[in-house]
Parts: structure tokens; sequence; C-alpha cells
């Protein structure tokens, strides 16, 4: 790997001008073009790979030769009047499904993490194409230290999510990053052995901090009704903040949404979702209370806000008697649960400072988790978790000594 780094520098003079002149086309750097670097501009454009995909019978009866395959032309000059008219709305739709194999927050952060590497080999003197094994462990390494992030020394999972975010961006490149690589998987197994913690879990909302919390809200107002309906949905159905937010009225409404609900007046709800693990169903029953009970919370606020088609979750502006017609962020659902649960003093015996950490969107599901007393495969599947252990780390008030195997063995 010194080797490696020598020879850049030594290079880095000699390339230095060529590599103004080289083009996207040879995967080089572009430093005269200013939007070089940039993950959406980078990305191959989904036409040409429609277009690629059309070519492929003709390319196999084109002689192999020892030369460096052609690069991808851009669409736009090299099929320019070329493309057969029905190929457009086919497109359209290639670009839909495109979208639709990662969820947004993906997305965004795969193109932040690609822009942060880029910058950093930018500065380093390295060129980003072909992805090179050892380029991508002195960033590893960079990022361990804290000398790609001004002394920010980050975390094993976050340099993880780093590299498995430089092989999705390397993919839609039409290219491999080598993982398996002694520079990269060599370096990364000493980042685990040295730096590697035990993971800072959110707080869990208990039901007495959750009654507390919308007692902070505001009943005659239609912000504070939607905020009511988020944290009792929330927290019944255990939704991650992205599964809230992502709710319809019914089925097929949006483009955008992750789900629908359904309303049985005498029973509750049954919201049918499309998360991490593909769709599943969720059971929320209603409250034993009208003041605590989801159904009647989200009805309120449905009826009030004159809402009965599209996003069940919307923004309210205007002095909060407008109700838009967009969807809220799902940043907005860790923004009301860190919000209320500081103003309803939970777990007042810390310092705010601290105290403001500790509370996010999890903090809903693990809170339901943590206090249903029921068999532990109904929490699982309320969860939508694959594995019973993964439903364990939600579960902070679990009796770990249950089964005692020193009482079990005879001591």
């Amino acid at each position: 790997m010194a080797s490696h780094v020598e020879q850049n520098r030594k290079n880095r003079t000699g390339h230095h001008s060529a590599r103004r002149e080289r083009t996207t086309e040879n995967g080089d750097l572009d430093h005269d073009r200013p939007d070089s670097g940039s993950p959406a501009e980078d990305l191959p454009d989904i036409v040409d790979v429609v277009m690629a995909m059309g070519r492929q019978i003709d390319d196999v009866r084109v002689p192999l030769s020892d030369g460096p395959s052609p690069a991808l032309q851009p669409a736009e000059t090299k099929f320019a009047g070329q493309m057969p008219a029905h190929l457009g709305d086919l497109t359209e739709r290639a670009r839909g499904y495109v979208e639709a194999a990662s969820s947004a927050n993906t997305r965004r952060a795969y193109a932040a993490d690609w822009k942060h590497f880029s910058d950093w080999a930018r500065r380093q003197g390295f060129s980003l194409m072909p992805p090179d094994p050892q380029v991508v462990g002195l960033y590893i390494t960079a990022l361990a230290s804290g000398s790609a992030s001004g002394g920010d020394k980050k975390s094993v999972s976050t340099i993880e999510r780093r590299l498995s975010s430089l092989g999705w961006n390397y993919a839609q490149r039409g290219l491999s990053l080598e993982r398996k690589h002694r520079a990269v998987a060599t370096v990364m197994a000493g980042i685990r052995n040295s730096h590697a913690r035990p993971p800072r879990q959110k707080e869990a909302i208990l039901p007495e901090d959750l009654m507390a919390m919308l007692e902070t809200l505001d009943r005659g107002t239609l912000r504070g009704l939607r905020d009511r309906a988020m944290l009792l949905i929330g927290f019944t159905g255990a939704l991650r903040r992205s599964e809230i937010v992502g709710l319809d009225c019914g089925r097929d409404q949006t483009s955008d949404g992750r789900g629908w609900i359904e309303i049985f007046p005498e029973k509750g709800l049954l919201v049918t979702l499309r998360g991490k693990t593909g769709w599943r169903e969720v059971e929320i029953g209603r409250g034993s209370s009208d003041i605590t009970c989801p159904l009647v919370a989200l009805q309120t606020w449905l009826n009030l806000a004159r809402i009965a088609h599209g996003p069940l979750f919307r923004r309210v502006t205007g002095q909060g008697k407008h109700v838009g017609a967009e969807r809220l962020n799902d940043q907005e659902v860790a923004r009301l649960v860190r919000r209320t649960a500081l103003a309803a003093g939970v777990r007042g015996d810390l310092a705010e400072g601290e105290r403001a950490t500790l509370f996010a969107g999890h903090s809903l599901r693990a809170g339901l988790a943590s206090s249903a007393e029921v068999e532990e495969r109904y929490i699982q599947k309320q969860l939508g978790h694959a594995s019973a252990e993964m439903t364990r780390k939600y579960q902070r008030r679990r009796d770990r000594f249950r089964v005692n195997l020193t009482k079990a063995s005879g001591l």
C-alpha cells in the first residue's frame, strides 16, 4: 500500500495536466468541468442503459478485440434523432423503477457518501476510476483516524455503510469494487478490532412517558391533533418514522406512498406496509380509553383536517389553519418525539444536552417492544423482524435473568 501511495505522488505532477484533458468517457476525474464529482451528474442515465440493452444482439456479432471496450456515449448525442418514439414512455417507466429500487433516504445517503469520497480522493490526487482497493483502504483508514473529516473519527458502522455505498455507486457505473481485496478486508478487520463499540440505543418511550408527551400537545389546533395521531400510531404500530409518514388513506393513491390503512370502527386499524423486509401487515387495536386510542386520534385528525385521499400526515401551515397536500418528511417524526419528550420531562434526571440525544423515531418502536406484556413472537411480528434476537435488542425492560442457568444446573 505504501508503494502505491508513493507511486501516486510521483505520478501526480506528470498526470495533472493530462487529467484535465480527459473526459468522463474514460472514467477519470475532469477538474475543468464545474459539475465534476456531482453524485447526480456522475450516474449513468437510464436512457443509456435502455439503449445498450437494445444493442446487445448487434454487439455479439462484433469481433472481439484486445482493446478496451468503448465507453457508453450520452444518449442525447449518440442517438439523437434515432430513438424510436415508443421508447420515450419506456424510458420514463425505467427511471421510475430505478427510483423504486431503493428508498429516497438510502439514495440521499449514498449520494452524500460518494461526494465525500470523491472530494477526499481529489484532494489526495487519486483517480476515482477504475475502483482501486488500495485507495479505498486508505480512505477507510482516514475515516477511522479522523483525518478525512477534520478530526471526526467515524464509527465502525458508519465506515461499513460507506463501503456499501461505494460498492453501490460503482455498480451503477458498471464497475465492481473488490471488497475482499486484502487492502480493504484486512484494514476493515483491523478497524473493527480496534474501534468497535457496543451500539448506542435510543431511549425507549414507555406508556407513562407517551401519555405525558401527549399532554404537551394542543388539542385545539390541527397541528396538535396531527402530532397526537402520529405519536399514537407510531407507538402502537411500532412503526419506523419513514413508515409513519409514508402512509396513505387507501391503496394505490400516491406514487410515493409506502403503505395504507384500513379502518375497522369496532376493532381498530389494519396497516399494510412496504418495509425493509417486503410487504407486511400490522394490526393496531382500539385503546382502552378514547384519550389514548390511536384510532380515535387518527379519525379526529382526518375529519377536522378534511383528509379522505392521499397522504395521511401532512404539513400544517398558515398559523395552523391550512393543511397542505404533500406528506411530511420522516425527519419530522424524530423532531416530534424529541421535542415532546423534552417538554414532558422524560428522563429529567439527566442533563438537557444528554437528553436531547436520547430520543428519536426508534424510541417509539423500542417503547412498544419494552412495554407490551405479550409473547415475544407477537412483538416480533409487530416490529417486522426476521429474528427474535433483533426484537430483543428493542426490549429495554426485558428480564434478562428470567431463565437462570446457574440454578438450573444445581448451583
